[in-house]
């Protein structure tokens, strides 16, 4: 028998060398080897503190923090509000008066000069360049004596006056001094950023010329698909170019991309703190709208509005399902919220549930539970149960008790629903008035008021219109619902802005009101933050007016630090109409309804904003007769001429809303701290609304694609939005 022939191997071809990236040349293992390591980005670099750079000891490093700026990486992001062009160098002989220019120059002689005010000094320079001689002068810098000698270069930037050129900046020229760069401070577009009196905007330049070379280590959080959509640069180069461009466009579009960037991050922080809170607990989905809900809208006095019937069409499809409801109704004054609340709660209640709503204040609390029992008289249900820090006690004992056992179906209280021995037997539905006035975790308490492991239904209501892109920063993990139309029937309320020159003529139509029977507030003016000298005032002046313009009828005042009884009986009196004037602080902001006031004056109107003047101005023309509001002001500023002209010519809210904005900005209006928004560092509304959209539309597709934003993939960018703006899971949010 022959041998049996060895297997022989397949031929397969040679493997192709490895190829450089773009480049195409082979590579082997030694050529890789001999590679340099770039060394970056290494991001814990940027945690470092202000105190590790030159120049910056302890006292310049509490000055920065009071801006915000603790880190290497808070400085770079500490983004200039403005530039200077100044890179057209001047010669000394053309020089004009009034002008501002740059010069390069040679000190020729300097000294200083005594003056006969004790701390003013005054150093003189004599400067030359080839086309002539000047004097340069600095107020109050003797020790530049010492730093600008005969034949020293140096930069100057100022204006020429009579008595020479005054310097606001200048440079000492050191050839080789890569340290300090020439021209930082006064050639080229020189930045400015924020400052304070302690941190001056020159110091910041300098920190920022020697950090600038760290922008590299910031970590890249944007999808690179992301950023060829959008055309935007990298992090790092954008964060060295907003500081130190070469030219103005640079800067802009630096800032663009990093205004995207903030934007972004701050729409999938919350939309991944919004998919954390859907996804940790789930809903009871409610029964079809039944007889109960059907007869009572039926039953009402008058027809919804177009924007009321959307709203309750949009609260059956949030209801129907295990998805907790997280609805924000943002509504026009009187257009109409409360009904669809109710319309909310006696849902739950048809389907054997209980529903509570949670106003802050209980001058509001007691308003909706009034305004509760009138729209249910007849509806066949059990009088809903006021719950406030006033309740007596052997009330809030039967209110507590009954909840527990699911007696009580509907309730109405202040944060004293969310105290710890308040329990729900059965809780499927939270309203919350004025939901912003709450903090996070007192909206998350009444959230774990559900009964087991299930959340109830929110349903928020604020009465601040905003415009949408704003709804975007403050409500962007709501879905939120617009009012817009006022029911049919309300008057519009005709306003004036009156000088003091008017103002006894403005008092005699408010008598002449009075005298037909008709009630009048008067808002006292924000004198201070204090709520003690704010309740001072409103004392104050309701005294003065008794004894002066409205003697002959009874004035009453309401303030928010009365006891809860005499607020009661305050407003009991102003309600049954004993009362003719109320004078009050802005306590009475929301939740007031009076159809009988016809008048609101406001005192010192210019230090209010839009929307709060709006929100006043809709506590009358709540019934059938002709309303006024009268503005007292006098004042020159501009910004307060443009919003009393807007208030006086304009009724629809959202659009006083975008005035507002365009005036005093997102977090003005909102209040930073009451709606727990950080300040944006680069990104300003109303300007960057179109990144804003862009961003939000950015962030729903990846929710999209990968139905979270807690995948893998997607770590950096989440990490860095867990940075910027909070990590969303060290506190859950139920609003």
């Amino acid at each position: 028998m022959e041998p049996v022939a060895a297997a022989r191997p397949p031929v397969v071809d040679a493997p192709e060398p490895p190829r450089a990236f773009a480049g195409g040349e082979e590579q082997d293992r030694q050529r890789l080897s001999e590679v340099p390591l770039r060394g970056w980005p290494r991001p814990s670099r940027l945690a470092a503190g202000i105190a590790t750079l030159r120049g910056a000891g302890p006292r310049l490093a509490e000055a920065a923090s009071e801006l915000g700026i603790g880190s290497l990486g808070d400085l770079l992001w500490h983004v200039p509000h403005g530039y200077r062009d100044r890179t057209e160098l001047s010669e000394i002989a053309d020089l004009r008066l009034g002008q501002e220019a740059t010069l390069l120059a040679e000190v020729r002689s300097a000294r200083v000069r005594p003056t006969r005010r004790r701390r003013l000094t005054i150093f003189e320079a004599n400067v030359a360049d080839s086309s002539g001689p000047t004097k340069a002068v600095w107020f109050n810098q003797p020790w530049l004596a010492e730093q600008l000698e005969q034949g020293t270069r140096v930069l100057l930037h100022g204006k020429l006056d009579k008595a020479g050129f005054k310097v606001d900046a200048h440079e000492v020229v050191r050839d080789g001094d890569e340290d300090a760069p020439t021209g930082l401070h006064t050639t080229g577009i020189v930045p400015v950023h924020p400052a304070s009196a302690r941190l001056r905007p020159q110091k910041i330049r300098d920190w920022e010329w020697q950090v600038q070379v760290l922008a590299r280590d910031a970590i890249e959080p944007l999808p690179a698909s992301l950023r060829v959509r959008n055309g935007l640069v990298a992090a790092g180069d954008a964060l060295a170019a907003v500081h130190f461009p070469g030219e103005l466009h640079q800067a802009e579009t630096a800032r663009e991309r990093l205004a995207f960037e903030e934007l972004f991050l701050h729409q999938a922080a919350l939309a991944s703190r919004r998919g954390r809170h859907d996804a940790a607990r789930r809903a009871r989905a409610l029964d079809p709208p039944g007889d109960l809900t059907r007869g009572w809208v039926a039953s009402l006095p008058f027809e919804l509005t177009v924007d009321q019937r959307r709203a309750v069409e949009e609260i059956d499809a949030d209801l129907a399902t295990e998805r907790p409801m997280q609805r924000l109704l943002m509504g026009e004054v009187g257009s109409g919220k409360t009904v669809c609340a109710v319309y909310a709660m006696l849902r739950a209640v048809e389907s054997g549930h209980q529903a509570a709503l949670m106003a802050p204040t209980e001058t509001l609390a007691e308003q909706h539970f009034q305004t509760l029992e009138r729209l249910l008289a007849g509806a066949g249900l059990p009088s809903a149960a006021l719950l406030t820090g006033s309740s007596s006690t052997a009330r809030r004992r039967d209110a507590v008790g009954h909840l527990a056992n699911g007696q009580l179906e509907l309730v109405v209280g202040t944060h004293a629903l969310i105290e710890e021995d308040v329990e729900f037997a059965r809780l499927a539905l939270a309203v919350v008035d004025e939901q912003h006035r709450f903090g996070v975790r007192q909206r998350a308490a009444l959230d774990a008021k559900g009964p087991g492991e299930a959340a109830p239904h929110a349903l928020h209501m604020t009465a601040t219109p905003i415009p949408r892109t704003l709804s975007l920063t403050a409500y962007g993990d709501l879905d939120v619902t617009a009012l817009h139309e006022l029911p049919a029937g309300r008057k519009p309320v005709k306003t004036w802005v009156v000088g003091e020159e008017k103002r006894a003529g403005a008092y005699e139509f408010i008598r002449e009101r009075l005298r037909e029977g008709r009630q009048a507030f008067v808002v006292c003016p924000l004198v201070s933050e204090s709520d003690k000298l704010q309740a001072r005032a409103a004392t104050k002046e309701g005294q003065r007016l008794a004894k002066g313009e409205f003697r002959d009828f009874d004035v009453g005042v309401l303030h928010g630090q009365m006891r809860a009884a005499d607020k009661q009986r305050a407003m009991a009196r102003f309600v049954s109409g004993e009362t003719d004037v109320l004078v009050a602080t802005s306590v009475i902001e929301v939740g007031i309804d009076i159809p009988n006031a016809s008048v609101m004056v406001i005192e010192e109107a210019d230090r209010y904003g839009l929307s709060q003047l709006h929100q006043l101005r809709g506590r009358v023309g709540r019934g059938e007769h002709e309303s006024h509001c009268i503005l007292f002001a006098d004042t020159e500023a501009e910004a307060a001429t443009i919003r009393l002209e807007a208030i006086s010519s304009e009724r629809d809210g959202f659009k006083l809303a975008e005035v507002d904005l365009s005036l005093r900005g997102e977090g003005e209006i909102l209040g930073t701290r009451q709606h727990g928004l950080p300040r944006f560092r680069v990104a300003t509304l109303p300007e960057d609304s179109g990144a804003l959209l862009r961003a939000r539309e950015e962030v729903l597709g990846l929710v999209r694609r990968h139905g979270s934003l807690d995948v893998p993939e997607l770590g950096p960018l989440m990490d860095a939005a867990r940075l910027r703006f909070g990590d969303e899971r060290a506190e859950p949010i139920a609003a």
